[in-house]
């Protein structure tokens, strides 16, 4: 990779993140960390607002934009192959979003990328068993609980159908044993529990923020589970 693309490698990494620490770009682009400096001083004297905070990292100061990108022909491509993946994997609500941002993406594309990508969308296709298509529709709740902090109440159905109410505190969504699984600290429970998603009968985004104040990591959880996941 030369200087120039590395350099807007950098500074797109750095627009897609609140902080980026100097170790990890360095371990992205395969620099040392004495050339993310020089490289991060060449972004600042090309006028882009680049400022550092002790113990988190670089960031873009706020208000700065990127110009509308370029994507190149692997770029889409590879973007097009994700729309199957969350078509099987995802439920609606997460497919209606990704189809719209991908939609974005070839607006800005040339004509001939277009045709080609309409060609290679003719030609994939997918087969999954029906135990692992989704037939929910609250992964972008789940989302919006997990990035907002915000609590969500939930009728659920356990493994004998019976159903409770409860209110929980997602940590993170897990993709094991062929479904998607919140975890999240039950209020009624009062310890950490493991929803089965498809089993959520209903959810509701409230307006109240969590009240733990501290949360096990995810990864921690994790190892919990009786899959071997690794780190």
């Amino acid at each position: 990779m030369n200087r120039i693309d590395r350099l807007f490698g950098i500074l797109t990494l750095l627009q897609s993140k609140k902080y980026v620490p100097a170790e990890r770009i360095a371990h992205k682009f395969d620099i040392s960390v004495r050339t993310v400096y020089r490289d991060v001083k060449a972004l600042g004297e090309q006028g882009v607002p680049v400022s550092f905070e002790q113990n988190k990292g670089y960031f873009i100061v706020q208000g700065y934009f990127l110009p509308p990108v370029a994507f190149n022909s692997d770029e889409v491509n590879a973007l097009l192959l994700m729309e199957t993946l969350v078509a099987g994997f995802a439920d609606q609500s997460i497919a209606t979003h990704y189809s719209s941002a991908l939609n974005k993406v070839k607006a800005v594309l040339k004509t001939s990328q277009k045709e080609k990508l309409e060609l290679l969308s003719s030609n994939i296709r997918m087969r999954l068993p029906d135990c692992v298509r989704p037939s929910f529709s609250c992964l972008s709740i789940l989302q919006q609980s997990l990035s907002s902090k915000l609590l969500i109440e939930i009728e659920y159905k356990n493994n004998k159908g019976e159903s409770s109410l409860r209110k929980a505190e997602p940590i993170g969504l897990v993709f094991y044993a062929f479904g998607w699984h919140v975890i999240g600290w039950c209020h009624l429970r009062k310890e950490y529990r493991d929803f089965k998603v498809a089993r959520i009968v209903t959810i509701r985004l409230t307006d109240f923020p969590f009240t733990k104040t501290e949360h096990m990591a995810l990864n921690e959880y994790m190892k919990l589970l009786p899959v071997n996941y690794g780190s």
